[in-house]
């Protein structure tokens, strides 16, 4: 059972509820004198709280992604060798449905060689009467780390929030995939690293596997990032790395835009592969990206936003921020962003159009 399912929470509870009552049924029937009465129902009470205990600290786990997994928790999770991970190709991997309405695979990528789990949503449009042949915009969505791309799911508010702003005209329809963050238990902030090729995995495996399996528009018109976090980075790196693939990004509160030296120790490999200096390289691309964060958000400070936007100047890349004057760093603040995130990247992301 899955640290973060459902299930397993639910489990918890059960079990919480039957700790309970079995201290309620059995306090007064425990046996023998005193003595042993008395650390018999000291037994039951610290057990009912352990339980207690347990319930809350997943639900705290669920909500804000801490750990994703037994092994993440547990602290045994090293990392695979990408040598070692294996999967389906792309042309080979099955969605499996889910009860969610998400459709749901694990391959392993024909660039990068990594395998990881990716969560695919179509709208209700997609499946409408006549609309088979309409292609659909793709709207990739980066969790952060630690993390799972369930976190969108579970905490995020996703798809729900999307709905309701198609519904209102406020947002296009789009293709929501949720690819993980690091294949294989390595953060490398979606960079290409001699080891491990991250950026590959989100810039050609992951397009790959959705292009084959969905009617899609063409790149890069027709695809953009969200991220939060360290999602966020990668949200403001990857259309400027790949313009030819992704057309715009929205960072919601991003990590640090100058690379983080506990994620990329190297600082040539660091520098290279950071937004900050991206932007200063990049010459009239056709990139838009979207920075947003709160005043209170020490882990992604206004200050980074303004530095930027300055740097941009003269690069050809839209930028838009957007600073709320308070809120965390969690999903309660990165949802308050979504109908200025999602809004914007349907300017800049084409809508749904009929196959030509």
């Amino acid at each position: 059972m899955e640290l973060t399912s459902t299930s397993f929470l639910v489990t918890l509870i059960a079990v919480t509820a039957l700790a309970v009552l079995a201290a309620l049924l059995l306090w007064n029937r425990v046996p023998g004198p005193g003595w042993v009465r008395w650390p018999a129902r000291l037994a039951m009470i610290v057990l009912c709280q352990l339980t207690a205990i347990c319930v809350v600290a997943t639900w705290i786990n669920g909500s804000y992604g801490l750990y994703s997994s037994w092994d993440d928790l547990l602290g045994t999770d090293t990392g695979q060798n990408p040598s070692t991970m294996t999967g389906p190709p792309p042309g080979r991997a099955k969605f499996t449905p889910g009860d969610d309405g998400t459709r749901g695979t694990y391959f392993r990528g024909s660039h990068s060689k990594l395998a990881g789990q990716v969560i695919v949503w179509t709208p209700p449009e997609y499946d409408a009467p006549g609309a088979d042949k309409t292609r659909f915009p793709v709207l990739m969505l980066l969790h952060g780390y630690p993390g799972s791309p369930r976190s969108w799911l579970d905490v995020g508010a996703m798809p729900g929030a999307l709905e309701q702003l198609v519904q209102r005209g406020a947002a296009h329809p789009f293709i929501v995939v949720m690819p993980e963050l690091y294949p294989g238990g390595v953060n490398t902030d979606c960079t290409n690293t001699p080891q491990r090729k991250l950026a590959d995995w989100f810039a050609r495996d992951v397009p790959d596997l959705i292009a084959k399996n969905f009617r899609t528009l063409p790149q890069p018109r027709g695809w953009g990032l969200m991220g939060i976090s360290t999602g966020a980075f990668c949200a403001a790196k990857l259309p400027l790395q790949y313009p030819g693939v992704f057309r715009a990004g929205a960072a919601l509160d991003p990590d640090p835009l100058t690379g983080d030296p506990d994620v990329l120790a190297d600082p040539v490999l660091r520098e290279r592969n950071s937004p900050m200096w991206l932007v200063e390289h990049t010459k009239k691309a056709d990139v838009g990206l979207f920075l947003a964060t709160s005043a209170q958000d020490k882990d992604s400070p206004p200050q980074q936003l303004t530095a930027f936007t300055e740097a941009a100047r003269g690069s050809g890349v839209r930028v838009k921020t957007l600073v709320r004057p308070e809120g965390g760093h969690n999903f309660q603040t990165w949802i308050a962003m979504y109908p200025a995130a999602l809004g914007w990247l349907s300017t800049e992301i084409s809508p749904p159009a009929p196959t030509r």
